[in-house]
């Protein structure tokens, strides 16, 4: 319980450094096929981006709990954001090797994304059914992590309705 609350905290502070965009929706980036993918395709689900890179060790830690929230059956969709330059073939296979089964997209380092910035990796956004980026991490995000703050935030936007 601690930890969670410590987790929300965090969160909430680091959206309030960051001053998260409202034009989230928007940002289109390729995927591993070269086709344009946009964030726009998946409003009404809470979308978890997750910026990382092959070389990135912390980053490789978060594969099995992204893909465990991935195909939990909610409404979660899970965006991985390979933030590196990188040969798309070389990719692939790491994504293949690696077992990642959401979606990945590809981005070349930037100083800041239409989400906000990515001081470090891996960095994860969450934006909300109706597509307002609502908060970020810089480090390590678990499943029951990204699930208790998910449940926290539609407990408070059903209080809010009723």
């Amino acid at each position: 319980m601690i930890m969670k609350t410590w987790f929300v905290k965090y969160l909430v502070l680091i959206c309030m450094a960051w001053g998260l965009p409202a034009g989230a929706m928007e940002y289109q980036l390729p995927d591993l096929t070269g086709k344009t993918q946009s964030l726009q395709q998946f409003r009404g689900k809470w979308l978890v981006v997750n910026y990382w890179a092959s070389w990135c060790k912390t980053c490789r830690l978060e594969f099995a709990e992204l893909n465990a929230l991935h195909d939990s059956g909610q409404d979660i969709v899970v965006i991985g954001i390979n933030f590196e330059s990188i040969e798309k073939a070389a990719l692939r296979d790491f994504v293949a090797q690696q077992n990642i089964r959401y979606p990945v997209w590809l981005s070349e380092p930037v100083p800041e994304t239409p989400l906000g910035r990515v001081p470090a990796l891996p960095t994860t956004y969450i934006i909300d059914p109706s597509g307002k980026p609502i908060a970020g991490q810089v480090g390590l995000v678990s499943q029951q992590q990204l699930e208790d703050y998910i449940a926290e935030k539609r407990k408070s936007a059903a209080m809010v309705t009723n």
